[in-house]
């Protein structure tokens, strides 16, 4: 689908249950899901998809300029931009510091590895602080962490097996440190509440107090997060 030059990828699913059609932008920002009622007619779906343009190029314009990374522009690390700054030099680390008051994530290598060096350097943060809050909670809740693992979906934040797994999306460093403590807290409750229950939340609550301001920070921003394109 062509949205003011776009082109997005759109399904169409129908749901026999389905009383109304209804169109959602997957996180990102690069594909469309469209759901309908079984049998709905083809020109009613062109209809809807044609008075929603205004309503998909409003959601769409804040994607624009966040999804590309470059030498002068900026990332997110715990919340607070930084400038990304190429060193020019092949080696080296790849390194947070502050300059004349200004965050920059200095960044060496080649060019065409620019973005590939910031995921490096985000799932290391992103390792680090989730392995010292989820030992933190997990001592609280007096269970133990089987294992902990990063990877970077897109339906979900953070998953909780039943024999103590933990997995993360690394693109949670960027999120403030709250946020990233509350999906911590949240998947660790899950290793003493296997639901979201009132328990469930009652004990997500006490490991993390922040957790309803969490909460609406990643709802408004974790779009965005998906959004960064690292490639």
């Amino acid at each position: 689908m062509d949205v003011a030059g776009k082109i997005l990828s759109l399904t169409i699913r129908q749901n026999a249950r389905a009383t109304r059609m209804t169109l959602r932008i997957e996180p990102g920002g690069r594909s469309l899901k469209m759901t309908i009622p079984q049998g709905l007619p083809e020109r009613e779906v062109n209809a809807f998809l044609d008075r929603h343009q205004g309503w998909l190029m409003t959601k769409l314009a804040r994607f624009s300029g966040e999804s590309a990374l470059e030498h002068g522009g900026s990332i997110l690390i715990r919340g607070i931009a930084h400038r990304i700054e190429r060193t020019g030099k092949l080696r080296g680390l790849t390194e947070a510091v502050t300059i004349d008051d200004e965050q920059v994530l200095r960044v060496s290598g080649a060019e065409e590895h620019l973005g590939r060096r910031i995921v490096d350097f985000l799932k290391k943060e992103a390792r680090k602080d989730l392995e010292r809050l989820v030992a933190t909670h997990a001592r609280t809740v007096g269970r133990k962490v089987k294992s902990l693992s990063l990877k970077d979906t897109r339906s979900r934040w953070g998953s909780c097996s039943a024999d103590g797994a933990l997995s993360f999306s690394w693109r949670i460093v960027m999120a403030p440190p709250r946020v990233i403590d509350y999906l911590a807290a949240h998947e660790v409750a899950h290793l003493r509440e296997m639901n979201h229950g009132p328990d469930f939340w009652d004990l997500c609550e006490d490991l993390c107090p922040a957790m309803d301001d969490a909460k609406r920070w990643l709802k408004r921003n974790g779009t965005m997060l998906h959004a960064i394109d690292f490639d």
